[in-house]
């Protein structure tokens, strides 16, 4: 069956400089520099990463930033606790929004 997502594209993601290799020299250059060492650790950010990944619900950086995180010494059980903190965030995100919705309730209702 073909599919949208092809595990096979992460590994060539540098491709993507053919449309625009100044652009990509660029972006790869920040990209490297952001998840260097630095105030956080090279396994911070990438549970950082995975947490993301997975709220803005990429499959290429759920398995990038999977193997990046057992790479750099997280456990299963870290990863899982990050991924729990996005879903919180990004519930919590959701139900505030929910304020609106009896603002109106309560706007049509008097």
């Amino acid at each position: 069956m073909d599919t949208y997502y092809k595990p096979e594209h992460l590994s060539h993601f540098a491709s993507i400089a053919e449309g625009n290799k100044a652009l990509a020299e660029k972006f790869f250059s920040y990209y490297g520099a952001v998840f260097a060492d630095g105030a956080l650790s090279v396994r911070e950010k990438a549970l950082i990463a995975l947490a993301v990944a997975h709220t803005v619900q990429c499959p290429y950086c759920i398995d990038a930033y999977s193997q990046e995180c057992l790479k750099n010494g997280s456990d299963l059980e870290q990863m899982t606790e990050a991924l729990h903190v996005a879903v919180a965030i990004r519930g919590g995100a959701s139900l505030v929004h929910g304020v609106q919705m009896l603002e109106h309730v309560k706007k049509s209702s008097m």
